[in-house]
């Protein structure tokens, strides 16, 4: 039987943290794709082809910044949905990782996790916003 389960490819160099959403996302249902630098998140990304991508700002080998822009740049990667999630809270920074594609940006520490599942469920499951729709929409732009 096929595995259908949505994957979640989690990037962010904190240990910690990558334990605590593996056991949260895989109770939720998800498929959990661990990655603890921007150069092996990129690699798992084109690797694993997930449904959706959390990815952290501040990291060794390639800044969050640096990886939306190669997943951007790169076909089997830029219909990915990705959000951010990182410490730094800027609004020069929020506005940078939402113009480089990222879907939505949340601060670490002004969200909690069970808010984070729902947003994950919201991108998943949105008409326009899912890997799916962002692939069948790609050529065609809704006038507004």
């Amino acid at each position: 039987m096929e595995n259908s389960k949505p994957k979640i490819l989690f990037v962010d160099d904190d240990n910690f943290l990558r334990k605590v959403y593996q056991a949260e996302l895989s109770e939720q249902g998800y498929e959990v794709i661990l990655a603890q630098d921007g150069q092996e998140g990129l690699e798992k990304a084109k690797i694993s082809d997930p449904d959706l991508i959390i990815l952290d700002m501040i990291m060794p080998q390639k800044s969050g910044f640096e990886v939306l822009t190669e997943l951007q740049n790169d076909s089997a990667t830029k219909n990915i949905p990705v959000i951010i999630l990182s410490n730094l809270g800027q609004a020069d920074d929020v506005k940078k990782g939402l113009d480089l594609g990222a879907v939505d940006y949340l601060v670490k520490d002004n969200i909690t996790l069970a808010t984070i599942v729902e947003k994950i469920r919201q991108y998943l499951n949105s008409k326009t916003m899912s890997k799916q729709a962002r692939t069948n929409g790609d050529t065609k732009q809704s006038p507004k």
